[in-house]
Order: structure tokens, then C-alpha cells, then sequence
């Protein structure tokens, strides 16, 4: 037995969970909106809408964008992205803490014993 669980922030509908801090994570990386879906498996299209999805409903922009052209476009994360991210991690953290405490009080502490007995979105990514 095994301890599962999704985690995401809401505000008129689904804002930010896994999905959208992996994809900030691999635009940090890439520098491009494009490089990142490609690596995550991502149409271009569905990363554009997670991302715009992510900033209407959070209320803050997550990417700078350049336009390509000569010397090509790129994304980079904008101050309050890099604040959230750094939000959602330690919320993220703190959460998966809690529940695997809460699953030792109420399940046994032998589901805990060095295995990681727990599954969270963000091992699958």
C-alpha cells in the first residue's frame, strides 16, 4: 500500500499544479516556450495554453516572450514566476511532509520504511 495524491492551486478553475511548474522548470532550462513542450511531449499549443491559463487565473505573468525573427524569439521567466515556483516547491514540500505523516498515523509506519511509498505528480514528471 502506497500513498497517492495531486496537489494544484486553484482560482476560477485549475491555476497551477505539476503540469505548469515542469513546464516553467524546462523554460528556465531551454530559454523557449517551443524546446519545452518538445521535451515535455507537449504540442506548442497546449503549452501556450497552460501557461495563459496559469496567468489569468493566477493574476501575474509567468513568461517575458521574444517574438522570433533573425536571431529566433525566446521565453524567460518573469521575477514573479521564479516567486511562485519557489512558493509552490516549498508548499509542495511542506504538503508531501504532511501527508506521509498523516498516512503513517493512520495506515502504519511500515509503508515508510526508506522505500518511497509515495506517489505524487511530480514523480511522474
Amino acid at each position: 500500500m502506497k500513498l497517492a495524491y495531486r496537489l494544484w492551486i486553484e482560482n476560477d478553475g485549475k491555476a497551477f499544479g505539476v503540469g505548469p511548474y515542469e513546464l516553467l522548470k524546462f523554460i528556465e532550462k531551454t530559454g523557449s516556450l517551443f524546446q519545452a513542450a518538445h521535451e515535455m511531449h507537449l504540442s506548442y499549443r497546449k503549452a501556450w495554453d497552460l501557461i495563459s491559463k496559469s496567468e489569468k487565473r493566477l493574476g501575474i505573468t509567468l513568461l517575458y516572450r521574444k517574438v522570433g525573427g533573425v536571431s529566433g524569439g525566446g521565453s524567460t521567466l518573469t521575477p514573479q514566476a521564479k516567486e511562485f515556483m519557489k512558493r509552490y516547491e516549498a508548499f509542495h514540500a511542506e504538503a508531501k511532509e504532511s501527508l506521509l505523516s498523516l498516512f503513517a498515523k493512520h495506515f502504519g509506519a511500515e509503508d515508510l520504511s526508506g522505500n518511497d511509498s509515495t506517489k505524487s505528480d511530480s514523480d511522474n514528471a
